[in-house]
């Protein structure tokens, strides 16, 4: 790593330790604990749930160090997932150290790592939402040999006491900045600490929601990351999510990432951005226009869509987002620069130009150009999504249309260059087919197709089995017509899930 990117790096151990995060050892980390007066150790990882759990450990020596870092812990697996029996329940969790990062909220000097499952055996736990992710992508890596980088867009709403001194008209906040954006300081150190936390941040900014009731404020924000590694942007999105409440914590204010605070409002997605790698080059794009392999990795996740929002569309809550007119999709279908479309691809400064010198007339120097930027983005996705089994559902939709011989011919098919909720596209929209339109619409379609992912058993068949449970569980089946009009009825639906992970 060049020595600047070191300097540059806001994540402290990749400073003190001159080296980049994913060539981090044991060494390192006691090396770093030594030297910053670090006094305690947090293991960090996701149960079934899929929140954040914390181990603490008070650190006394460094053999007790060293014993902690070398072995990992044991921690009772049937309190973390539902389907571990209580008689034999003991599961080992092993740090990760690349993921180390200084605890930006502990009283005492903290170092956090996110941990692995690992059975009695010493084999990783085969149903861990983890290593279904890491499966997926060594799988997808050794059949095309492709890596499969994303990055998240994390939408969330700030609620707060109504108060604002520069109120915004309703629904107009999209890009505001200060005054007329009341938690943008929340925002940028948000950001600052997710940085420092390890999380490649693009950028951030005020979304378009924002509305006030009788004694709230809400205004919605977004953190943008860069493609990384597929676990990685997991990782990121974990950590992201758990920096933001905290802050709510700090600024008593509410932070929620729910699918939907009250109908006819934006919601908030989690749209997800992809792209393939070889060689460290980005195969999205070739000879300045979107490749062959782009085409084939949209068609393959559009053939599994239906089953992906039972991986990222998981409450009730998350249907009354995926409705026509609020840039949410509704039917399978991708385009460019289209948000009315399921997987869009977005400008990703394909062209050669002299935009830069255009607006900068007195730059004399070369300006270079910097390819690998473009992207597709997979838009149904909310902030109720099972992260892991989400990624690795699109890394298996990647890996099938990029295998399958007509995949070509459907993402012909699929393409569609216009608005297709206006009333003059509705041939087009006829010719579509719909996402589901609740929880249990999307379990039935995951049964129908539950063959895709548990080949190679990346997603074991119990896993799937209970994920369809779950869905069915809701017997939301006809809620949105159920619930048209009751405003009580939907203010207890958001109520009830606005702290979705």
């Amino acid at each position: 790593m060049k020595e600047r990117e070191v300097l540059l790096n806001p994540n402290k151990l990749v400073r003190h330790i001159k080296k980049p995060a994913e060539e981090f050892t044991k060494h390192d980390i006691i090396q770093f604990i030594d030297e910053n007066g670090i006094e305690l150790l947090n293991f960090r990882y996701v149960g079934e749930d899929g929140k954040l759990k914390t181990l603490n450990f008070v650190i006394t020596s460094k053999e007790y160090l060293d014993s902690v870092l070398s072995t990992g812990e044991r921690v009772d697996g049937s309190s973390l997932f539902s389907y571990i029996e209580a008689g034999r329940s003991d599961l080992y969790v092993i740090p990760r150290f690349k993921t180390a990062f200084v605890n930006p909220f502990s009283e005492s000097p903290a170092l956090d790592l996110l941990c692995s499952f690992y059975t009695s055996d010493g084999n990783p736990l085969e149903s861990a939402p983890e290593y279904i992710l890491k499966k997926a992508h060594e799988n997808f890596k050794a059949t095309t040999g492709f890596t499969f980088k994303a990055m998240g867009e994390l939408e969330y709403y700030v609620s707060s006491e109504k108060g604002a001194i520069y109120p915004t008209p309703d629904q107009k906040g999209y890009h505001n900045s200060m005054p007329f954006t009341k938690w943008e300081t929340l925002r940028v150190e948000a950001m600052k600490l997710i940085a420092q936390s390890g999380g490649k941040i693009k950028y951030g900014h005020s979304e378009v929601g924002n509305f006030s009731t009788d004694t709230l404020d809400y205004e919605q924000h977004e953190i943008e990351f860069n493609p990384v590694d597929a676990e990685d942007a997991v990782d990121q999105l974990i950590i992201a999510k758990w920096i933001l409440r905290m802050l709510g914590q700090k600024y008593q204010v509410q932070i929620s990432f729910a699918p939907k605070i009250t109908v006819g409002k934006a919601g908030s997605g989690l749209h997800i951005h992809m792209m393939l790698e070889k060689d460290g080059e980005n195969k999205m794009i070739e000879d300045y226009k979107l490749s062959d392999v782009a085409k084939k990795t949209m068609a393959g996740i559009l053939e599994v869509a239906p089953s992906l929002t039972a991986f990222g569309n998981t409450i009730p809550l998350s249907y009354l987002r995926l409705v026509p007119h609020q840039e949410a999709p509704t039917m399978i279908c991708w385009g460019d620069t289209n948000r009315s479309v399921l997987v869009r691809v977005p400008l990703g400064w394909v062209a050669k130009t002299n935009m830069i010198k255009n607006a900068n007339p007195q730059e004399k120097g070369e300006i270079p150009y910097i390819p690998g930027k473009q992207t597709v983005e997979f838009r149904a996705a909310d902030g109720s999504a099972d992260l892991h089994h989400l990624m690795a559902g699109l890394i298996i939709g990647a890996k099938k249309g990029l295998l399958d011989k007509d995949s070509l011919e459907k993402a012909k098919d699929l393409y569609v260059d216009v608005n297709i909720f206006k009333e003059e596209n509705s041939s087009t929209r006829e010719r579509l087919n719909h996402l589901p339109q609740s929880c249990f619409e999307s379990a039935e379609c995951l049964e129908k197709q539950r063959a895709i992912f548990e080949e190679n058993n990346i997603f074991p068949s119990g896993t799937i089995n209970r994920i369809i449970s779950r869905l069915k569980a809701f017997d939301d089946k006809d809620l949105s017509e159920r619930m048209y009009g009751k405003s009580e009825m939907i203010e207890k639906l958001v109520a009830q899930y606005i702290h979705c992970d």
